[in-house]
C-alpha cells in the first residue's frame, strides 16, 4: 500500500523547504505528478494505522499554515 500526500502551502506560513524536511523525516518521498509526496508501507495496513499516520502528519505540519490531503491505495 502507498499513501499519497497533496500539500497546499500558505504564504503566511513555513517555507516549502521546511515542510519538505518535516515530511521526509516521517518517511515521505517527494514525487512529481498529481501528488507531492508518497509513503510506501511495504505491506497492507489497517485503517487505524493509516489514521494514526495521518495524526503524525497533522502534528508535523501544525503551525506551518500548510493544509494537506492524504489518499491511501
Amino acid at each position: 500500500m502507498k499513501t499519497y500526500l497533496l500539500v497546499w502551502f500558505s504564504s503566511e506560513g513555513a517555507r516549502p523547504s521546511e515542510i519538505n524536511q518535516r515530511l521526509m523525516s516521517l518517511g515521505f518521498e517527494p514525487m512529481k505528478g498529481s501528488y507531492d509526496f508518497v509513503y510506501n508501507w511495504n505491506s497492507n495496513v489497517s485503517v487505524e494505522k493509516i489514521l494514526e499516520f495521518g495524526d503524525k502528519v497533522y502534528l508535523s505540519l501544525q503551525g506551518t499554515g500548510a493544509m494537506f490531503k492524504l489518499e491511501t491505495l
